[in-house]
Parts: C-alpha cells; structure tokens; sequence
C-alpha cells in the first residue's frame, strides 16, 4: 500500500511528461516513416513502452529532465518506428534500416536545436514589459488582429501595426544574441 501514491505520483509525471512531448515525439515519428501510415501506431506503441520503462527513467523534475525525456523517447520511437517498417517490409514504400537510422540522428539533432530556439523565444519574451509582451503575443493567437486589438484598446491600427513589427524586430534581434551565445558557450 505505501508504494501506491508512489506509483501514481510516477504516473502523473509521465503523463505530464508525454504530454508536454507528444508533439515532438509524433514530429519525430513522422520523420521517420515514408508516409503518415503508422504514425499513430507507433506513437501509441512509443507511449506504451515507455510507461512500462519509465521506472528505469531517472526524472528529477527539472528543464535538464524533461528534455532527457524526449531523448528517451524518442530512442524508443526509433526502435518502434523500425519494428513497424519491418512487420510492412512487403510494401514499396518502406525505408531500409539504416535510412531510418540516419533519419533518427537528424531529427534528434533537430531537438535540440528547437529547444535552444523555443528557450530564446520564451527568455526574449520574459524580457519585455508586460504591456508589450501581451501586445506580441495577442496578435500572434488564434483569431485576434491588430485592428481587432486598435478597436479594444482605442489606440490606431496604423501606430500598431508600428509597434507590433518593432518588437517583433526586438525580440528577432534577442533571439539571434542568445542562440549565438548558446553557441559559443557550447
């Protein structure tokens, strides 16, 4: 009985985890298959192995460990996805092995690359005023627009639209500073 809230607290962060990857893992899947048949299978499969493996996942809850999360799935969606083309080998389109392989590396390349990109974004943004940090992000939502904000706020679109491309400028120039400091400190 004492190991029950132990094994649900695992089961709230693998779902936490999964969950906050699920984008990336069948991202990462697709990569590797010559058409979108079998990618709902394998990132089925993927999230089922990995639930029965989690208990071998060292997770500390931290940025470092979330991202050891993708990595780790994404090594079992490898071998899923391979396990997949091979149980189909009889159709045309199917990738050899080591295409998969070579597939695989790049898209893991690939992560770590939108992580440092999605950490600058979200770092550039922090930076801003609040004002200006909601303004960007309002006109970047679904179904907003400038003139929809100028008519709530009162304020001109034209002036808007100035300031919108401004900080977009701003917050180009931000990214591009800390991706190529993560770059020289890596």
């Amino acid at each position: 009985m004492d190991h029950e809230p132990d094994r649900e607290q695992r089961y709230s962060e693998f779902v936490a985890l999964l969950a906050r990857h699920d984008v990336s893992i069948r991202r990462f899947v697709r990569s590797l298959l010559p058409s979108r048949d079998g990618v709902d299978d394998v990132v089925q499969d993927t999230a089922l192995e990995c639930w029965k493996k989690f208990s071998e996942f060292n997770s500390d809850g931290s940025e470092d460990s979330a991202a050891g999360f993708i990595r780790w799935a994404c090594v079992i969606a490898r071998y899923k996805a391979l396990s997949w083309q091979r149980d189909k080998a009889r159709d045309r389109l199917v990738f050899r092995e080591t295409v998969i392989e070579r597939l695989a590396q790049a898209a893991i390349d690939g992560l770590d690359q939108q992580e440092l990109e999605q950490s600058a974004i979200e770092s550039c943004l922090a930076r801003l005023p609040d004002d200006q940090r909601r303004l960007i992000l309002s006109v970047h939502s679904p179904g907003q627009s400038i003139a929809a904000i100028a008519q709530e706020t009162g304020e001109a679109a034209r002036r808007l639209y100035s300031k919108v491309n401004i900080l977009r400028k701003r917050l180009l120039e931000c990214v591009q500073q800390r991706l190529a400091a993560e770059v020289g400190n890596g």
